[in-house]
């Protein structure tokens, strides 16, 4: 076994992670270049206010004679609730969209509501062909694939284009941010919208079609980016994004209530952070969020060991929310441990999009809109 080397800036460490580096110092690579992003990528000061006065102008101007100004994904999480509480106050039109995967949580059920009743934003939600959609990600557990969240967020980002081209939408105004997020391990993890992945891990371990599922794929993402001026700002990025105060402001707001760690506001994606990620490939999500905290000056490197050092979920709830799981994809105890024991593999161990091919055509794309 190799030795235990974690950063002595942030908490990062090399038990599951071949690319993190270290310097003399002993600091990590990727809070090095965290650090380095303030001021390049995370405005929390006054340059910032003026980049999101910008924003909301331009956001605004796009929106004249149309029904909305912007759409926005609801998870039910606080990135994209405080969002949108945000686009309250700013006075923007939003359509707000969310997934139904049947693994909403009951505080996030009565977050989004509430949330929706205070905003009085327009609100359509997606509720994907449950056999379908519970065999393809199954499909995914039994490829051994690290982001079994891609069918989750590929269907959810279909639709939310779906609408833009509807209603002639260029904003999707997202929660991702740099305050909480700043840090991600790379590797094992990949991205929602290689479609021809998707069909080829279905192919392969899936037992029903997809037909009844809308996907997103990379070329038709990037058609809509550069034929229909789609874009994908980030405002949190242009504030002071402080995770407790949001919470705060949220309860206050419209009585939200608080749901746990990060990403815990979903069954399936906290399984998929706690469980899966662990078991598999040995990865502890924990590090990346916490370590984030610290490069936003939100936590202490001390508080964030002492909140690692907790048990990495509670065993009871864990055990309810993996019989939900196997009570939904239909599978026994037996093939359910045997998915777990089974050997992990990558997603580029299965057909994915050709990169050379669509580097071509994207060259080939620009040159035709510019």
């Amino acid at each position: 076994m190799k030795e235990l080397t974690r950063c002595k800036r942030c908490i990062m460490d090399n038990s599951s992670d071949p690319t993190i580096t270290f310097n003399e110092q002993g600091h990590c690579n990727y809070c090095t270049k965290a650090l380095s992003e303030i001021g390049t990528v995370y405005f929390p000061n006054q340059e910032g206010q003026k980049k999101l006065d910008t924003l909301l102008a331009q956001v605004k101007e796009a929106g004249k004679g149309k029904k909305y100004d912007c759409v926005m994904g609801l998870s039910g999480g606080l990135d994209s609730s405080y969002l949108a509480y945000l686009g309250y106050k700013w006075g923007l039109r939003v359509l707000s969209i969310h997934i139904d995967d049947g693994y909403d949580t009951e505080i996030s059920k009565s977050n989004l509501k509430k949330l929706i009743a205070a905003t009085g934003f327009d609100y359509e939600v997606i509720t994907p062909d449950a056999a379908q959609f519970n065999a393809l990600t199954l499909a995914y557990m039994r490829a051994g694939v690290p982001n079994l969240a891609v069918p989750q967020d590929n269907v959810l980002f279909a639709f939310l284009y779906e609408r833009m081209r509807k209603y002639g939408i260029r904003y999707f105004l997202t929660g991702g941010n740099f305050a909480l997020e700043c840090i991600l391990q790379r590797g094992n993890t990949y991205k929602a919208t290689d479609v021809v992945n998707i069909m080829d891990i279905n192919r392969r371990f899936g037992t029903m079609p997809t037909d009844k599922l809308q996907f997103l794929s990379t070329i038709q993402q990037v058609l809509d980016k550069k034929l229909r001026g789609i874009q994908t700002p980030r405002p949190l990025n242009y504030i002071d994004y402080n995770r407790d105060r949001a919470f705060k402001e949220l309860a206050e707001f419209c009585d939200f209530q608080y749901y746990g760690r990060k990403h815990l506001e979903n069954i399936l994606t906290a399984f998929i952070q706690l469980y899966w990620f662990p078991e598999k490939f040995g990865v502890d999500k924990r590090t990346s969020h916490l370590s984030s905290m610290i490069v936003s000056g939100q936590m202490t490197r001390e508080q964030a060991l002492e909140e690692y050092a907790q048990p990495l979920y509670d065993e009871e709830q864990m055990q309810s929310y993996i019989a939900l799981i196997k009570k939904n994809m239909g599978i026994t105890d037996q093939e359910f441990d045997a998915i777990m024991a089974a050997p992990a593999h990558q997603h580029q161990e299965y057909a994915v999009e050709n990169d050379k091919a669509y580097y071509r055509f994207f060259r080939a794309l620009h040159r035709l809109v510019r």
